[in-house]
């Protein structure tokens, strides 16, 4: 199985407000920005199950964030040919399943909509979506195969879940000393602890191993479109021109799971503009 470092290092953050709205603060892990992570599904990735790999991080399904979530998804599922997608259901109605799981935190809110206990059904113990090695059309997710066919970005198609991986936001109103109010977003690295205690149990996660930080660019570059969904257009360009600042200068603490001179490398191959 392929190593990976330990989860705590030092790490390089920026807090910058949005310039499209003074009311919205980015705070940003440069350290992981500035990272060579990409996905390795099917060249490399040791699966988050023992002795599948062929699943990547596919073998529990997908849970939905919400009810506009569910919706885009069930938008994309119509769009399916019978080449995209192996384990079609008849009808193409039952891909979708209640959690059993009684995890919720005490105080939490039960989930009235039913949408959070709500996920992609899970067929001979992986996602219903991830076509197995033999399908003509290919291994790996049916709608990330209809997206590539249609020319469309994958997240217009994927669960929330599944296109914000490895990126992990978190956001937050914080009333400031003067009583005002902004929503701070924080977006670093979804590492085994994202996952909550059953995180340390996963088989192998790809954030902190080296077999995955083989990008030739860092990783706020080949993530743009995921980060400008998740912060805006004007909070991305500034986050994007902030980390190559800071390569330029030698400043960002790097990634230990990262080769040692990517980031300074990366610094000078960016694109312009």
């Amino acid at each position: 199985m392929p190593p990976e470092v330990e989860p705590d290092f030092a790490r390089e953050w920026v807090e910058f407000p949005d310039p499209a709205d003074p009311r919205h603060v980015v705070r940003a892990d440069l350290t992981w920005l500035a990272s060579a992570w990409t996905c390795v599904f099917g060249r490399g990735c040791a699966g988050v199950v023992p002795g599948r790999p062929d699943d990547g991080c596919c073998s529990h399904g997908a849970f939905f964030s919400d009810e506009d979530d569910l919706l885009r998804v069930t938008a994309a599922v119509a769009d399916l040919a019978d080449e995209d997608w192996q384990l079609a259901p008849v009808g193409r109605g039952a891909w979708t399943e209640e959690d059993s799981a009684d995890d919720e935190a005490p105080d939490e809110a039960p989930d009235e909509g039913g949408v959070r206990s709500l996920r992609t059904r899970l067929v001979d113990g992986a996602c219903v979506f991830l076509n197995r090695p033999g399908f003509p059309g290919g291994t790996g997710c049916a709608l990330h195969r209809m997206a590539a066919r249609e020319e469309l970005h994958p997240l217009t198609t994927k669960p929330d879940v599944c296109w914000q991986l490895p990126v992990r936001r978190e956001q937050e109103e914080v009333e400031r000393p003067d009583g005002s109010t902004v929503l701070v977003s924080t977006v670093g690295e979804f590492d085994r602890r994202g996952w909550g205690p059953g995180g340390a149990d996963l088989h192998w996660w790809c954030t902190g191993s080296p077999a995955a930080h083989v990008s030739p660019e860092p990783l706020v570059l080949t993530y743009r479109p995921e980060l400008t969904a998740l912060l805006g257009p004007a909070a991305y360009d500034e986050l994007r021109r902030l980390t190559e600042a800071r390569l330029d200068q030698g400043l960002v603490a790097p990634h230990p799971a990262s080769p040692a001179p990517v980031p300074l490398t990366l610094s000078r191959r960016r694109p312009a503009g």
